[in-house]
């Protein structure tokens, strides 16, 4: 199977959001598995070059820029470069490097990150993932490959779909894009990718696209993630029950209609998270080993005996630590968390937060810091070694925010034996039992409100269960047992990936 993951960000080489950690492991599992998966990925300012071998340039590329004016087509130029980024060293065959594809253009990404800068978003980024999902399938003739899914990321590869069935599907039937299928991977919902309508002429799009049934449009304006949703083959989201859900009134954040009308190429699928990264039996990040097999977690114990002292918080075994790991903005539910911060240290909680992020946020956490003297700790910045002592040493994870877009950090908790504390409609309410209701199957706690006082609910739900040892044990341990590996989750893609195919062929032979 040949598959070109386009994305916007990529782990080991741009990191912004969860979404970088979704599309490396995604590729290199989907490697691990015999496909032959490729990433197409804007090269962006910072982007870590030094990470990958052998990087040569391999194209040019004449993309068009909008209508024609006067019989001249504008275009934009840009070059390719190839570069392999090494994976895992116990990897195998084809998995021990991923082919990466860069698409340079100075003016529009050679001097940007990939969605803003210190004002906000880019105002041009419609111009931008309009650009570069074009270059994306103009360059599969000259890169001599052929993908036969290819699956895109997000809303700033929602335009690629519709280009596909529009410009090659139904003109340039030769064309490698022709012959491909589509998947469009929904990873959040919440961000759209919204513009004014007048737009559509700069990026190519004939205003008899504009329409709410099989069209780009949306409350009056052009909508990317629903363009992608439209006229991609096969449409996916992160759990079989979030894929259910956004269906119904007022959980498709406006997509609803969209997700009911292309029901049967709707797909839920639960992302892994990278155990050769992520495994508290053999991390060497940790000082002490552990697993589901130990009966008293004595190695996590030991984490949490250190996590404490290097932090500066108060030391004792039986006393509840919490941690939040994310960016400190509304969009992480940060807010909710800042709210009840002194409530919930008053409780005899110990937090620890890191992440980055808005500087109002970050002042109400330093002085909260400076209130609670060790019971509170802030960590500027994310930090990789001490994220693995954080999570190995915490009993509790909060995840706040209003929706989570397929974040890792709650099966990353889970193998480190953390119960998540998240909002019981955040998308993985059915991923994640909660225990205050089903204490027999229960992984973590919900809460119903989406309010400080509601996260403070799921939170002194979690320390009701924490007073008793026995009952905390038996949660950790069940927690530790869960299996969220990128090899189960690959597999299931490419089932799916074959319902991509055998639909792009049927459309072929139909025509």
């Amino acid at each position: 199977m040949k598959v070109a993951v386009v994305t916007p960000e990529l782990q080991s080489l741009v990191l912004r959001t969860n979404l970088a950690g979704v599309a490396e492991s995604l590729a290199a599992a989907l490697r691990a598995q015999g496909a032959d998966a490729r990433v197409f990925l804007p090269l962006h300012k910072g982007l870590e070059l030094s990470k990958l071998q052998q990087v040569q340039p391999v194209a040019e590329l004449s993309v068009k820029d909008g209508r024609a004016k006067d019989g001249q087509q504008p275009i934009q130029r840009f070059k390719v470069l190839q570069g392999r980024l090494p994976l895992a060293k116990g990897a195998t065959g084809n998995a021990r490097e991923l082919p990466v594809y860069l698409f340079d253009q100075p003016v529009l990404f050679g001097t940007r990150q990939p969605y803003s800068g210190e004002e906000g978003p880019y105002p041009d980024n419609w111009r931008r993932y309009a650009l570069f999902s074009r270059a994306v399938l103009e360059s599969l003739p000259a890169l001599g490959f052929e993908p036969e899914v290819i699956h895109c990321l997000d809303w700033t590869t929602g335009l690629l779909p519709l280009f596909h069935q529009v410009e090659y599907v139904e003109r340039e039937l030769d064309h490698p894009a022709a012959r491909a299928g589509t998947f469009f991977g929904i990873h959040n919902l919440a961000l759209q990718g919204v513009f004014e309508r007048e737009i559509l002429p700069h990026v190519g799009i004939p205003h008899s696209y504009f329409r709410s049934v099989r069209g780009v449009e949306l409350a009056g304006k052009v909508n990317y993630l629903k363009a992608g949703a439209e006229f991609a083959t096969i449409i996916g989201t992160h759990s079989p029950t979030h894929a259910q859900k956004i269906q119904q009134r007022d959980r498709g954040y406006g997509l609803e209609e969209v997700f009911h009308r292309r029901s049967k190429e709707l797909i839920g699928i639960t992302n892994g998270i990278d155990y050769q990264a992520w495994d508290p039996s053999n991390d060497p990040a940790l000082p002490a080993a552990f697993s589901a097999r130990d009966r008293e977690l004595a190695g996590k114990k030991k984490c949490k005996a250190v996590l404490q002292q290097k932090l500066g918080l108060d030391t004792g075994a039986r006393t509840p630590l919490a941690c939040c790991i994310g960016r400190w903005d509304a969009d992480g539910g940060i807010d909710l968390l800042a709210e009840i911060l002194t409530p919930i240290l008053e409780r005899g909680l110990e937090l620890v937060v890191m992440g980055t992020g808005s500087p109002e946020i970050q002042q109400r956490l330093k002085t909260m810091e400076g209130t609670f003297m060790g019971r509170c700790r802030v960590i500027d910045g994310y930090q990789v070694n001490v994220a693995h002592l954080v999570m190995a040493g915490s009993d509790l994870l909060v995840l706040p925010s209003h929706y989570q877009p397929s974040n890792p950090l709650f099966a990353i908790g889970l193998r480190y034996g953390v119960a998540p504390v998240l909002y019981a409609r955040s998308g993985l309410e059915d991923i994640v039992p909660d225990f205050a209701t089903n204490p027999r199957q229960g992984l973590g706690f919900h809460f119903e409100n989406y309010s400080g006082d509601g996260l403070l609910s799921g939170i002194d739900n979690a320390l009701k269960a924490y007073k008793s040892p026995a009952t905390w044990k038996t949660l950790s341990r069940r927690c530790l047992a869960k299996d969220f590996s990128w090899a189960s989750t690959a597999d299931e893609y490419l089932k799916l990936y074959r319902r991509v195919t055998r639909r792009a062929k049927a459309r072929q032979e139909a025509e």
